[in-house]
């Protein structure tokens, strides 16, 4: 859990980020903008692309944590699905800037950071798949379509959300959730 000064760092630095772009917005920015020194930043964060990361990690361990609390309920497959994709809709529709930041600036990542990206999204991904090809095994889903392909088209749609959504639109994050869940379950049965 960040201090509350690494948070407002984070907090500034998402907005700015998801304003003006990550190359366009300087450290200097930064740290006036949350009222803090550079000192300040850099104690929290060794470089702005630290900062980057730190907005991910953030979301995808919140992400996770929620996913590994709703598998650990023992619930039916159909259940787990949807409780996931709930889940995931909803965190990903109230930090849309977050994800926006993130999915833009992917590539501004290093070698090392670009790794730890790709296994934390990679357990993610096949946890979830896990999830929809037991529930195939068991008969609770049809197998027509294969469980890698519901996995990518359910998370396709949800990587799309900041493309597409707004807060201040006609739905809420909990109406989309439901749209969404309903939408994957029904290709499942």
């Amino acid at each position: 859990m960040p201090s509350a000064t690494e948070q407002k760092i984070i907090d500034v630095a998402v907005r700015l980020f998801a304003s003006q772009g990550y190359d366009a917005t300087s450290v200097q920015e930064i740290v006036k903008a949350a009222e803090v020194t550079k000192g300040a930043l850099y104690h929290y964060f060794r470089s702005k692309d630290d900062l980057l990361f730190e907005i991910y990690r953030l979301l995808i361990t919140s992400q996770s944590a929620d996913m590994d609390r709703i598998i650990g309920l023992g619930l039916s497959a159909a259940e787990t699905v949807r409780e996931i994709l709930a889940s995931l809709v909803i965190s990903t529709a109230e930090r849309v800037d977050e994800t926006a930041v993130f999915v833009r600036e992917l590539h501004r990542l290093g070698e090392d950071r670009m790794t730890d990206f790709r296994a934390e999204r990679r357990r993610y991904h096949e946890t979830f798949l896990a999830v929809v090809e037991k529930g195939q095994a068991d008969g609770e889903f049809s197998s027509v379509v294969p469980a890698d392909t519901v996995v990518r088209i359910a998370l396709g749609v949800v990587n799309q959300l900041p493309m597409w959504f707004r807060p201040d639109g006609q739905k809420t994050p909990a109406q989309l959730a439901g749209e969404i869940a309903d939408f994957v379950l029904a290709g499942l049965r």
